[in-house]
């Protein structure tokens, strides 16, 4: 056996395990190696095999650098905790952050907080989601909650509180059993909306059906961002949750997108009547400032599906934006063109959530049709 160092070899001799009979009268088994900073640590077990397998994993992270030791390891609930303060420090939208808190305080904290993130594995993680689905977690949302782990672990690394990204990786082989597919209106409920609209949601409702801008880009949307020359939007900024302008969703979601005549001229006679604000915004609330998202649900979407026969709790806005994506589908727009109106961050999400609208049905029977004629000759 070669050893890079003394250190190593010396580490290599320390490394052991020994009989201790405990002051209360317990017999235990004590693993004792020295880490990366020379400093001689120890480790208790009720089994000799596991003292030993657990020495093995210790000794090789001790060799290529990435051991913390569990008595200098904060537990996941601490860690978390700075976590969601470095979030906060960094400026994330508040619902960004109070989205991460729930993560932590509902699904993470209840099932591993008090463990140390020394003890946080890959098979520890894998474990973690199995408890999540028993729990009845969906699978989305595990890997959601994973998602904010892995960030729990890119701070602690920040900090130098741990030396590993258990979460970096791992496949979690979820079983998904859950329809992907979105909830869009037919056309004929597309009709009746629009029908429908009037007043100063009616704007509103034909941006958002005819050019699937989210809720988001809508109350943020500045009349100087509308070309009406070249019949376009250029979209430029969102309002979030607390009502604050800011930069959009990704890169992707700056973009230009055409607006078909019926968009233009109801925006032209908007512009008339829309309450003036020093923002300039196009979708403003009665005092010219930032609407808010439950009033355009309130007050706008809901009593206009009402008005229409629709149920009002079954359609949201965004049902709107996927309304628009299907009807661009249906009219021979390819995936990177919808992923580039949509302003997806990347095609997997446009394919994620639209695939299978890009499907042909005509051609599917051709095919099915074709393979018995060759199999059968009829």
């Amino acid at each position: 056996m070669l050893f890079a160092t003394i250190t190593d070899f010396w580490g290599y001799l320390m490394a052991r395990v020994r009989k201790r009979k405990l002051p209360s009268g317990l017999t235990r088994w004590q693993a004792g190696y020295v880490d990366g900073a020379g400093e001689r640590r120890f480790k208790l077990f009720e089994r000799k095999a596991d003292a030993e397998a657990w020495l093995v994993d210790v000794r090789h992270d001790v060799a290529r650098g990435i051991h913390t030791p569990g008595s200098v390891s904060p537990t996941v609930k601490d860690a978390a905790g700075l976590w969601i303060k470095r979030c906060n420090e960094k400026g994330l939208e508040p619902m960004t952050v109070k989205g991460y808190e729930e993560h932590v305080d509902l699904h993470i904290v209840p099932f591993i907080g008090a463990k140390k993130l020394s003890e946080i594995t890959v098979p520890a993680v894998n474990g973690f989601a199995d408890e999540l689905r028993e729990a009845g977690r969906s699978a989305e949302m595990i890997k959601r909650v994973v998602r904010s782990l892995g960030g729990i672990f890119k701070e602690a690394r920040r900090r130098g509180l741990a030396n590993t990204s258990p979460t970096a990786g791992v496949g979690l082989d979820l079983p998904n059993r859950e329809d992907p597919r979105p909830v869009i209106p037919s056309k004929a409920e597309l009709q009746a909306i629009i029908n429908a609209a009037s007043g100063r949601w009616r704007p509103v409702i034909l941006v958002a059906i005819l050019c699937g801008l989210r809720a988001s880009e809508l109350r943020g949307l500045r009349w100087a961002d509308i070309d009406f020359e070249a019949k376009q939007l250029n979209l430029t900024q969102r309002a979030d949750a607390c009502h604050r302008i800011g930069k959009l969703k990704s890169k992707a979601a700056y973009r230009s997108i055409p607006c078909p005549p019926i968009v233009i001229n109801t925006l032209r006679e908007w512009h008339l009547q829309c309450p003036k604000g020093d923002q300039g915004l196009a979708f403003p609330n009665l005092q010219g400032k930032v609407e808010s998202h439950s009033n355009m649900l309130t007050r706008g979407l809901q009593p206009i599906l009402k008005a229409a026969g629709i149920d009002a709790a079954e359609y949201g806005m965004h049902s709107l934006r996927h309304a628009c994506a299907s009807l661009w589908i249906e009219n021979g727009y390819n995936p990177k063109q919808i992923q580039r109106l949509m302003g997806h961050s990347s095609i997997k999400l446009t394919f994620d959530v639209y695939g299978h609208l890009f499907s042909d049905a005509e051609a599917d029977q051709r095919a099915a049709e074709n393979v018995q004629a060759r199999l059968l000759g009829s």
